[in-house]
């Protein structure tokens, strides 16, 4: 067993709002690992008195332990349960009903002896890779498939030059209409965690036998930007270098990309450097049947 994480502010003047960790439990009944992305409100508030980070801390927390302690639980029902002992330690200092209370992505898997499982929710990725070489992404793509006005929007802002008040005020305008679909209750649009345990429902779940499984790759998705937005290698190259060189160098090169096109001329995006975090857990060949795991 091989757990490699890696987690950096996009601006280091700023604390990183991503949380990654992973446990493995004294029992040796394989493991679990989280990742969020904090959501990054506008600077006009929140209704929080905390933070982002204080938020991904806690959420990230309590879903890690959930999932490791609670095995006889879903890891949606993990989640459920997450949200709702994150919400009841801050219910009563914030206003959990406002509509920019902190949120975050959740990437979250869990295995032992017998299966994988994992869940993913909005925008982050997990990576499964197979003994036999072939990578499988899990993703929640809903976020990606706004509707055809809002992505008009976002490219009309993408096209002003960076610093005036006609980028800011386009942005204020594509944030807005985002955020009229992010956890919208008629069931359109995409979902984060945030106040409301209902939420994990609407994340991607499965299982995948632990045999079909070698090794797991989380990502936020500022570390995943080394193949959705500069499109240096596919998901599969992706992973080998992260088994190669580890989680830091990938941090590294999303880095230099980004520092290569400081403007988003070439690669157009939301933030010019990114919150990066990504979680690396090599499972090992499994052992066979009626031996203990040495995990």
């Amino acid at each position: 067993m091989r757990i490699d994480m890696t987690g950096e502010p996009g601006d280091p003047r700023h604390p990183n709002e991503d949380y990654a960790s992973a446990a493995l439990p004294s029992s040796g009944e394989g493991g679990a690992l989280v990742v969020l992305d904090g959501v990054t409100p506008p600077r006009d508030g929140t209704g929080c008195v905390h933070g982002v980070p204080w938020f991904t801390a806690r959420l990230g927390g309590a879903l890690l332990e959930l999932a490791t302690a609670q095995r006889d639980l879903t890891l949606g029902s993990c989640l459920s349960e997450a949200i709702s002992r994150t919400a009841a330690a801050h219910c009563s200092t914030c206003d959990l009903s406002h509509s920019r209370t902190p949120q975050a992505t959740v990437v979250a898997a869990r295995w032992d002896e017998e299966r994988v499982e994992h869940l993913v929710l909005s925008d982050s990725v997990l990576l499964l890779e197979h003994p036999d070489g072939p990578v499988t992404p899990v993703l929640d793509s809903r976020l990606g498939e706004l509707p055809p006005h809002i992505r008009a929007l976002r490219s009309r802002v993408r096209a002003l030059p960076e610093g005036g008040a006609g980028r800011r005020a386009a942005r204020a305008e594509y944030v807005r209409a985002v955020e009229a679909l992010r956890n919208n209750p008629d069931g359109t649009g995409f979902y984060t965690a945030a106040a409301d345990p209902a939420v994990a429902r609407h994340a991607v779940t499965g299982t995948t036998p632990r045999s079909e499984v070698s090794a797991l790759l989380a990502l936020s998705d500022g570390a995943s930007r080394w193949s959705e937005m500069f499109r240096l290698g596919d998901w599969a190259a992706l992973l080998a270098l992260v088994r190669k060189e580890g989680t830091g160098s990938l941090v590294a090169r999303v880095r230099e990309a980004e520092r290569a096109d400081p403007h988003g001329t070439a690669h157009p995006r939301g933030k010019a450097h990114d919150d990066a975090s990504a979680v690396f857990a090599e499972l090992g060949p499994q052992a066979p049947a009626g031996e203990a795991s040495d995990g």
